[in-house]
């Protein structure tokens, strides 16, 4: 496991041998997302048979998942554990995150653009 200098914690599963993106680029990710206190699981594409796209470094996700999957490779699974000053803070997800909640994804880096 690896912590960086914000406090994001991530383990990678598998070493993905593609490119790994930059700000700007379109990333299309697989992953399931679970509350670290009780291992209870929120959300997952996996479930609903559908990737997620967003574009890296634009703030388009929670801090945690910026800097977490910018370091992956294509291909890639990585275990992200993410505090809540990079996720949802003081102010939760309300019905699924609770105030100050450390969360967990299971992230698939499947492609860049």
């Amino acid at each position: 496991m690896i912590t960086t200098p914000s406090g994001l914690i991530y383990k990678d599963i598998k070493i993905g041998e593609g490119a790994s993106p930059e700000t700007g680029q379109s990333v299309t990710v697989h992953y399931t997302g679970w509350l670290q206190e009780n291992n209870q699981k929120f959300d997952s594409s996996l479930d609903r048979g559908e990737p997620f796209t967003f574009i890296i470094g634009k703030g388009q996700v929670i801090a945690g998942w910026d800097e977490g999957v910018a370091t992956m490779k294509v291909g890639g699974k990585r275990e992200l554990t993410i505090p809540a000053e990079l996720a949802y803070g003081a102010r939760g997800a309300p019905g699924a995150i609770p105030p100050h909640a450390t969360i967990v994804f299971d992230v698939e880096l499947l492609g860049v653009k």
